[in-house]
């Protein structure tokens, strides 16, 4: 019988999986100090001291949350918060779905089935106050173009708004975890070596804040036909920009 060798289960982690971690202890950091929206998070020289990490791995870390909505770095100044991950429902749900290639056409599918389930219960009992929170997001979106970590962070943040709105947390749990894997794809580049994709570079990115503004005019205007066109539009763009990124 062959012997086992002891340490075959102490091999290297892959940098994928230390970052991670390190997004696991960023948000325990969060959660446990309080951090309020708009707080300045330790220099990631710190968070590598507090960690033990490379600094590669903390600042791919805090892409990461800007893919969940929750950090948004902003270039020469550090990182912010942008949600306390204590009251993201989606913190608590994990999936196990692994993205081959292939399958991620299934999954920003699921996206845009549970985006639109979500819309459509929101177009019909969204208040004046989800409403303004909805377009508080979009504009916090068009003031982020050009700062890449702080547009991510700001579209997370307007999509699982839409989707809250709908008034079901379990909806919005299981959403925000699609939604991050498929972002996770969309931007992987961006998350390892900081790549910053064609079409959010700043003498074009107009063209997906024009894919977002006729969502928002609709859930206003209560159009059930004009929010699942606009749903549909954004939807096909995701999936060029993932196909394109693979």
């Amino acid at each position: 019988m062959p012997r086992t060798d002891p340490f075959d289960d102490l091999r290297p982690l892959s940098a994928t999986r230390l970052a991670d971690g390190v997004v696991e202890q960023i948000r325990g950091l969060i959660v446990r100090e309080g951090f309020d929206e708009g707080a300045r998070l330790p220099s990631e020289r710190d968070l590598a001291a507090r960690f033990g990490a490379s600094r590669a791995t903390i600042s791919q870390a805090l892409r990461i949350l800007s893919l969940m909505g929750l950090v948004e770095v902003r270039r020469g100044s550090g990182a912010y918060v942008v949600r306390n991950p204590a009251r993201m429902v989606a913190a608590s749900v994990d999936l196990m779905l692994e993205v081959h290639q292939g399958s991620i056409d299934q999954l920003c599918e699921l996206r845009l089935w549970l985006e639109t389930l979500g819309a459509s219960r929101a177009l019909r009992i969204a208040g004046r106050d989800e409403l303004d929170s909805i377009a508080a997001s979009l504009a916090r979106l068009r003031r982020s173009v050009g700062r890449t970590s702080e547009w991510i962070a700001a579209d997370t943040v307007f999509h699982a708004g839409i989707v809250s709105a709908a008034g079901n947390p379990y909806l919005t749990a299981l959403y925000e975890s699609i939604h991050t894997s498929v972002m996770t794809v969309e931007f992987n580049r961006w998350i390892h070596s900081d790549d910053v994709p064609d079409w959010l570079l700043p003498d074009v990115a107009d063209h997906q804040i024009d894919l977002h503004v006729p969502i928002l005019h609709a859930l206003q205007a209560h159009d059930t036909s004009d929010l699942e066109r606009a749903l549909l539009t954004h939807h096909a763009t995701l999936v060029s920009h993932v196909k394109h990124r693979q």
